[in-house]
């Protein structure tokens, strides 16, 4: 059975952004009725830059969405849900050209002015005629307060729509950063997450987006994980309509790192939201490597604790199994590990210390924490002065079950 949508979750402001338009509706592609077609438009002159899945079995959209950015900036983005498109090989590639062609068709644009994205059941040919026959209806539906809609109609496994929007004032002129993902299973992202949409009205050339794009990313959704698998379908994309009557946003300056900043904030709510959601989860886990000798290896340890089946249905127990977190930090690879000098903690709970359990720890105090929502897991390696964290969540009984019966 499908996971439910709450309709009673209620989304943060999102703020229109002007140049930018979102229409929604359903094709019908998998389950009729459900909103599962949605159209963005955006203002003649955008900008837009995006990342795509590193997993080599990509889906036909990315392959198309890749190839189209390449020639041209885009004037539309066309996502539908219920079908990933991917593992279909050259027939995928020319069902998902025919969508674009379809659009352009209606829109009086260049076919590869549209980029495509899907998401859903992999292997399954897209239903390209639902598709065709529906834009009129997305496109009937184009308005620059689409959001909450939209973010209802890009989503699959996930239990509540995800957006994140925020104002920032430079020069006395606002501007505005929105954005909606979805994604809650198939998360380990080697650059995004499986689907986000983010658009600001700021002016900022191409170079200047891209890096922000990049830096807000590396932040963000590759921070992020659930079940370590990389989907074949993951996309990010940002646009600049250059609507707002801001200046222009330079290399240098208070102006563009406000901006950076705020894009990193609105990329990092959206990812968080992401984990939140996990299928099955029933707890938002940061886990935090303090004092390592790189980024590198931080990573390194963060990635083996999250992704550890043992720690995370310990997590799902709330069993405060501290054993379970010393053996992943200790097979994480670090060479010449001083385990002398590891620290381990649970929110300001120290477990491990000196070589072992420490010598105050109470498992009441452990178990205090393990009955949290929301908890930290804090590694010091004292051997550096490098900082990571990522985020995660448990691995539940439901997440069996959810991806046991996700064709049925």
């Amino acid at each position: 059975m499908p996971r439910q949508v709450d309709l009673s979750h209620t989304l943060p402001d999102l703020h229109p952004v002007t140049g930018f338009r979102l229409g929604t509706t359903s094709a019908g592609i998998k389950t009729p009725g459900r909103p599962d077609l949605v159209v963005m438009e955006m203002a003649a002159g955008s900008t837009t830059t995006a990342v795509f899945t590193q997993n080599a079995f990509c889906a036909a959209p990315v392959t198309i969405a890749r190839e189209h950015l390449g020639q041209q900036q885009p004037a539309y983005l066309l996502v539908n849900t219920g079908n990933a498109n991917a593992g279909t090989g050259n027939a995928g590639k020319q069902d998902a050209r025919q969508c674009c062609m379809a659009l352009a068709g209606y829109t009086s644009c260049s076919m590869q002015s549209v980029l495509p994205f899907s998401t859903g059941v992999i292997g399954e040919p897209l239903p390209v005629d639902k598709i065709r026959t529906s834009l009129p209806a997305a496109l009937g539906n184009l308005d620059e307060q689409g959001w909450v809609a939209a973010a209802s109609g890009i989503l699959t496994t996930d239990t509540v729509p995800k957006g994140a929007s925020k104002t920032i004032e430079l020069d006395g002129q606002t501007v505005t950063i929105t954005g909606i993902a979805k994604g809650s299973g198939m998360i380990r992202p080697d650059m995004a997450t499986m689907l986000a949409f983010i658009a600001t009205d700021a002016a900022i050339e191409y170079g200047l987006l891209h890096d922000c794009l990049l830096a807000a990313v590396a932040r963000s959704f590759n921070r992020i994980t659930v079940d370590g698998d990389t989907s074949t379908n993951d996309a990010c994309v940002l646009v600049a309509t250059g609507k707002s009557m801001a200046p222009e946003i330079k290399s240098s300056g208070i102006n563009y790192e406000m901006f950076r900043a705020a894009v990193i904030d609105v990329f990092t709510l959206l990812a968080q939201a992401i984990v939140r959601d996990g299928e099955g989860a029933t707890r938002f886990v940061t886990v935090a490597v303090d004092g390592g000798r790189n980024s590198s290896e931080c990573l390194d340890v963060a990635y083996t604790i999250a992704h550890s089946p043992l720690v995370k249905t310990a997590l799902f127990a709330g069993d405060p199994n501290w054993g379970r977190i010393l053996a992943a930090v200790g097979r994480a690879g670090l060479h010449e590990l001083d385990l002398d000098n590891v620290q381990i903690y649970l929110d300001d709970v120290c477990i491990v210390r000196d070589g072992g359990r420490a010598s105050d720890y109470t498992e009441a105090a452990g178990q205090q924490v393990m009955d949290r929502k929301e908890i930290t897991i804090r590694v010091v390696l004292n051997r550096g002065v490098c900082s990571e964290e990522i985020w995660t969540c448990d691995l539940s009984y439901d997440y069996v079950k959810i991806n046991a019966e996700y064709r049925s």
